[in-house]
């Protein structure tokens, strides 16, 4: 072997090893942050009364959400007649909100369809118990469904829209007098024709869903958070993430347990970046506040709200496409991420 040949080995062996000790240390090379540093936590609207949800932003760059009244806690300055729910509209220039809507329906998860419509899931507690659509240019609002098998549902919570316009919610039941008329809390897919078909009725209490910018996978959070009772015990709480593959037609197939909180917290309301990452609001005493997650459940960022129990989460459009706006308590608070939000792309 001469003196070139030799050279030349040596070259290639270094370029190997140096490959495989790259390939090898990948794990532990810390991701591009998703929150910028420097960026700083920003109250927007406080004056809700009990929680606020289904932050989301309108095609005009609009922030909507729910300010959701619970009745037996918020009533009027007299104290005497309970409130009927809200639905907000804030403009993110001036930072001044006003009410879009009361009464909301006891509306609770909002999201906005490709044609710029607000689709609304109205809960229990003297609420609609539906999935409404209203029209922003004419003020019309028509009733997507209200009744499955004939009977109401329980309290319609969170809602997510695929690019075929396809809408999935979510159905358990946490506050309300009204009888559970549904043999489960489940989730539901609404076609474009009309027709409904309950795809989960296995989950405890069925809350977040997003669906991933590429259209392959439905997330849902079942939020069984809190302590309930049945006959005279009281039942076992968890609350977790699942992922399931969504096919073309809208069904849902493998299930597969990405996060589970345990006893260590609780997910609520998520979303999700042009990455796929999701970007979910988790309720933990000691680290209240947003935690992004990659698709495959691995924690790679997080946002504190401090006290703030943190409710839902939405990303801004346009030149907002990069704040993430997030519902915490009885106020809204927006953040600058690395990450532009994903969007459904406009249509009819």
């Amino acid at each position: 072997m001469n003196v070139v040949t030799s050279l030349a080995s040596l070259v290639a062996l270094v370029a190997l090893v140096a490959l495989a000790f790259a390939g090898s240390s990948s794990a532990a090379t810390p991701p591009r942050t998703l929150v910028p540093e420097g960026a700083k936590l920003e109250k927007v609207f406080d004056g809700g009364c009990v929680v606020i949800e289904g932050v989301t932003s309108a095609p005009d760059g609009t922030i909507f959400f729910s300010d959701v009244t619970v009745t037996s806690l918020c009533h009027d300055e007299a104290g005497i007649f309970s409130a009927a729910g809200n639905i907000w509209r804030l403009d993110p220039a001036t930072g001044r909100a006003t009410i879009f809507r009361s009464p909301s329906g006891m509306s609770n998860g909002l999201k906005f369809d490709a044609a710029g419509n607000l689709l609304a899931a109205e809960g229990a507690d003297h609420g609609g118990r539906r999935i409404t659509r209203t029209d922003l240019h004419t003020g019309r609002s028509y009733i997507l469904t209200a009744l499955y098998s004939g009977r109401p549902y329980n309290s319609p919570n969170d809602l997510a829209v695929d690019e075929r316009g396809r809408i999935f919610f979510t159905d358990p039941r946490y506050e309300g007098y009204e009888p559970l008329e549904q043999l489960t809390e489940a989730l539901y897919r609404i076609d474009p024709d009309g027709r409904v078909t309950r795809l989960v009725s296995s989950a405890r209490k069925p809350n977040g869903i997003a669906i991933s910018p590429d259209q392959k996978t439905l997330y849902v959070i079942d939020a069984d958070s809190g302590t309930y009772r049945v006959t005279d015990r009281e039942t076992e709480t968890r609350s977790r993430l699942f992922a399931y593959d969504l096919l073309s037609d809208g069904s849902i197939a493998r299930e597969r347990l990405l996060i589970d909180w345990a006893a260590q917290g609780a997910g609520d309301g998520m979303c999700v970046d042009v990455a796929g990452n999701l970007y979910i609001a988790v309720h933990e005493t000691g680290r209240q506040g947003v935690r992004i997650y990659s698709p495959q459940g691995q924690e790679i960022g997080y946002i504190s709200t401090g006290e703030s129990p943190a409710q839902n989460v939405g990303f801004g459009r346009g030149r907002e496409s990069h704040t993430l706006y997030i519902a915490a308590d009885r106020g809204v608070f927006r953040i600058t991420v690395t990450n532009a939000g994903y969007e459904l792309p406009r249509g009819r």
